[in-house]
């Protein structure tokens, strides 16, 4: 299976995995009792904490382990609400729904602020929802177009108005460099299995000094940020994987990763007409893909790239056997005849050209095959293997 779904998951590399395996065997003690096997697993925590605060540019007491990118995510925002005594929060249309449904659920009010039609954000309309509110949440890479918003700017306006401030980064670390300091916000959010690490575990970013309401109350784990027992094995590979990103990320790895991207776009938008790439071609993830393609419907698209072992995911979600286009692109002005025809490619690291070129084949293969069974038109359709 050539694998181009890498913004829902990534696979382990195998020194991730050699790191979890003794702590998955023998390494069962608590990291917080007194004993000899406890301060041994105590020490692997500390040395992930290390490990994952340099991918962000942090510093290890700054980083605080949770159960993955949605806890890290609603954290943030839970401990934002509070330090602002509640409020209007103002957050970007195009955010993950760890952030929208968390945000909703506080009912004292959000704004949605606007993107244009390349999906980034607008800086007047931001500085305007800024006006009166409590605090702020922006996304630094969606996830659906991989468009890279302008969070250090959002952030220094808010910081002028002193609000509290949060970046979810989790389709961003791993795969472009991050600098927490240079950033300015209070707080971020990552996710292991975003970069090759184990799912289940995350880590949020809180600036040192920063006045800060846990969401987990209980023994006082992570220095009373987060309570319940660590999952060494967890935390031990993100650090793992998070010091293999870095150092993928020195070597120049984006840039590679971004040519096998450019050349599965070259490839399919030069042999295949009605083909639209949707969001900045250039302020994007250097793995991500976002494409529609006239006269298709994106479910059937999956079926048969499946059929050709590509795997890759739909612009759009399929809710009781209808196609409803994703916030993301109704916030980006798509029309809804083209968002149900979107799907997105991401690539990682584990990918080859070969990969890229052999999914292209496939893209434009099933793209003809399924505008010659819907003639032209979008709708539901039935696909049969030959």
């Amino acid at each position: 299976m050539i694998d181009l779904d890498a913004n829902a998951t990534t696979a382990l590399l195998p020194e991730v995995v050699d790191a979890m395996l003794p702590w998955l065997r023998e390494g069962h003690a608590n990291p917080s009792g007194a004993h000899r096997e406890a301060k041994r697993a105590r020490a692997a925590i500390d040395r992930a904490r290390e490990q994952v605060a340099a991918l962000i540019g942090a510093d290890a007491s700054e980083i605080v382990f949770t159960g993955g990118g949605t806890e890290s995510v609603n954290t943030a925002l839970h401990s934002m609400d509070w330090l602002a005594g509640g409020g209007r929060a103002v957050v970007s249309a195009i955010e993950h729904s760890a952030v929208l449904r968390c945000t909703e659920a506080m009912a004292r009010g959000v704004s949605l602020a606007p993107v244009n039609a390349d999906g980034v954000l607008e800086m007047d309309a931001i500085a305007e929802h800024l006006k009166g509110a409590a605090f702020v949440s922006v996304m630094m890479a969606n996830n659906e177009t991989g468009v890279i918003q302008p969070v250090s700017k959002i952030f220094q306006m808010a910081k002028a108005m002193g609000l509290p401030t949060h970046s979810d980064a989790i389709q961003a670390a791993g795969k472009v460099a991050i600098d927490v300091k240079a950033l300015g916000g209070d707080m971020l959010s990552i996710s292991a299995h975003k970069f090759h690490g184990p799912k289940g575990v995350g880590a949020l970013y809180v600036r040192s000094g920063l006045a800060f309401e846990p969401l987990l109350r209980g023994g006082g784990q992570e220095s009373g940020r987060r309570s319940g027992t660590e999952n060494t094995a967890g935390i031990v590979g993100m650090g793992v994987a998070a010091e293999l990103a870095a150092k993928h990320l020195i070597e120049g790895g984006a840039a590679s990763v971004a040519a096998m991207r450019d050349a599965f776009e070259a490839k399919v938008l030069g042999e295949l007409a009605g083909v639209t790439l949707n969001g900045d071609p250039a302020r994007r993830l250097p793995n991500t893909s976002h494409l529609s393609f006239a006269g298709c419907e994106a479910a059937g698209l999956l079926i048969l790239l499946d059929e050709k072992n590509v795997a890759c995911s739909a612009g759009s979600a399929c809710m009781t056997g209808s196609q409803r286009p994703s916030h993301v692109q109704l916030a980006m002005g798509i029309p809804e005849v083209r968002a149900k025809s979107s799907l997105r490619f991401s690539f990682s690291r584990l990918n080859t050209m070969n990969d890229a070129l052999n999914a292209a084949d496939a893209v434009i293969a099933v793209v003809g095959r399924l505008r010659r069974v819907q003639g032209g038109g979008v709708g539901p359709v039935t696909v049969y293997s030959p």
